[in-house]
């Protein structure tokens, strides 16, 4: 043996030669226990039988033709197809594997009316709740209401009378519509330009980023836009006016002033917040409408053009709830939405357009109103509802406009009272069964437009106005998708869940009289957490 081999044997033994008779006898039973495993193994795969893409072929066989323990184990009639595995969790309302035993349909079983009752009616009866206390309970794939208490009793709703605005504008306006803010030519007046408001809230004068579609309407944007169909006209001096002539009748809601809402214009930027903020309460301008003016003559002189004195208003705002433009129709295709902007109005004048810019689609406009009770989208909303139907674009014109939609689409309307689109007016009276039948609506295969109602609810626990609710050991957590409403004495939740059979169900839980805001939301939260959580039968 040569000097180097001689040498690495001699290595690899000293340490077996350095181990005690404890470690030698040890590692013996070690290496004997691994080869005798070895041969039982190999034994037994051997008579097992022959193997096929990593399964016994005689097992392949068995389960191919349906056999069970203790059959004959013959092969079926097409041994080498292998059943598939079944799904872990069927499709919502898809047929089970073998009828439910208490009903015997083939389905995810529906909650009885007995069952939701013993779960829900001991909360309804908490002390938290105000004296007026209401719910509802809707099964989605069969519209039936399978749990109601005092569910068609008028309420004051707050802001899940959001979720009607939401499917009204929708089923009006289509998904794609999208909302233009325009610069154009006076006409007839040389040197003189006016922003006209397209009624986008969303609308801002910060900086964004992505490509477009991805962010809000830019104010800058359009001030780019503008600067340079101006240098291509030859025009570097201009006179700049404002046009919020889309809306009619007051401006002003009956709660203002108020930090959750600033006056209702067809023109303002960022919401007309004071500070840097984007959702929830904070100091809002006067006049929106001057204020984005303002802002865009600074945007244009920043780029060159040299704007003339303040900016004044033309056409009228406050002209009263007049009839609706001529027509009152929409002019189909012209925002490549789906049924493009509504014709009429001061906006709508004759006038060269030199630069425009349009919001993210009316699916992400519904979505971030519910999922941030953003009241100045909301009622914004209520007026292009009220344009793309022949209504006045104002407080009264919505009112009518949301609740003909609604009616139109076949909802229990009969007693309700929209006086606005956000909630925030005391006057809104809606009832725990309509806002539970909207829900099943908008989720139902037949209306697929009024989808992003469903996806805008905030996930309890993680997402929107139900972000710091549901704490971890809840039930709802990550399972309840809803609405919230607060004011003062006002308590509501409304939204969807899955019930602990698979069952897709939608529910509205509201209390007027609370005197304690955090324990009557706690019992909403409850409740919802309850109806996600009961098969309930």
């Amino acid at each position: 043996m040569p000097d180097e081999a001689r040498w690495r044997l001699s290595g690899w033994f000293d340490p077996w030669r350095a181990a005690t008779v404890e470690q030698r006898r040890t590692g013996l039973l070690a290496a004997g226990s691994a080869v005798v495993g070895l041969a039982v193994a190999a034994t037994c795969v051997v008579a097992a039988g022959p193997w096929d893409s990593g399964q016994r072929t005689a097992e392949r066989q068995r389960a191919a033709s349906g056999a069970h323990p203790g059959d004959d184990g013959r092969p079926g009639p097409d041994p080498a197809r292998a059943p598939g595995a079944s799904p872990v969790l069927a499709p919502l309302g898809a047929p089970l594997a073998s009828p439910n035993p208490d009903t015997g349909e083939r389905s995810v079983p529906v909650p009885t009316g007995p069952g939701l009752a013993d779960a829900l009616e001991p909360l309804l009866r908490d002390d938290a709740l105000g004296p007026l206390r209401a719910g509802a309970v809707v099964d989605v794939a069969t519209g039936r209401q399978l749990f109601g208490a005092k569910a068609g009793t008028g309420a004051i709703p707050a802001s899940t009378i959001k979720i009607a605005t939401g499917v009204a504008a929708l089923s009006a306006l289509g998904p794609g519509h999208r909302l233009t803010t325009r610069v154009t030519a006076a006409p007839n007046a040389p040197g003189r330009i006016v922003l006209v408001g397209g009624g986008d809230p969303t609308l801002t004068a910060r900086a964004t980023r992505g490509p477009d579609g991805s962010h809000p309407a830019s104010l800058r944007q359009l001030a780019d836009q503008t600067a340079r169909a101006l240098r291509a006209r030859g025009e570097h001096t201009v006179r700049l006016d404002y046009d919020t002539s889309l809306y009619t009748g007051t401006s002003r809601h009956p709660i203002l002033p108020n930090e959750n809402l600033a006056p209702v214009t067809a023109l303002m930027v960022d919401e007309g917040r004071r500070d840097d903020s984007d959702r929830g309460p904070a100091d809002r301008v006067k006049d929106p409408a001057a204020e984005a003016a303002r802002a865009f003559a600074r945007l244009l002189r920043d780029r060159g053009v040299k704007v003339t004195g303040d900016p004044r208003p033309t056409g009228a705002s406050d002209k009263g709830d007049g009839k609706a433009a001529k027509g009152g129709k929409r002019d189909k295709g012209s925002e490549g939405g789906e049924g493009g902007t509504p014709r009429g109005g001061g906006a709508d004048r004759p006038g060269r357009t030199l630069a425009s810019v349009r919001s993210q689609p009316l699916s992400s406009l519904v979505e971030r109103m519910l999922t941030y009770s953003d009241n100045d989208i909301a009622e914004a909303l209520t007026r292009h509802t009220a344009r793309a139907t022949g209504h006045p674009a104002s407080f009264a014109g919505g009112r009518a406009a949301v609740t003909a939609r609604l009616k139109r689409l076949g909802l229990p309307v009969a007693g309700a009272h929209l006086a606005d689109g956000s909630g925030l007016d005391r006057a809104d009276k809606v009832s725990a069964g309509l806002l539970a039948q909207l829900l099943a609506r908008a989720a139902g295969p037949d209306q697929p437009a009024l989808r992003p109602v469903l996806t805008g609810l905030p996930v309890a626990g993680f997402t929107g106005t139900l972000r710091d609710r549901y704490g971890e050991e809840s039930v709802g957590r990550g399972v309840v998708r809803a609405k919230t409403g607060t004011l003062f004495g006002v308590n509501t939740l409304a939204g969807t869940v899955v019930d602990a059979d698979g069952r897709l169900l939608t529910f509205a839980f509201l209390t007027n009289g609370s005197t304690d805001p955090a324990a009557a939301q706690r019992v909403l939260d409850r409740l919802a957490s309850a109806v996600a959580n009961c098969g309930c039968r």
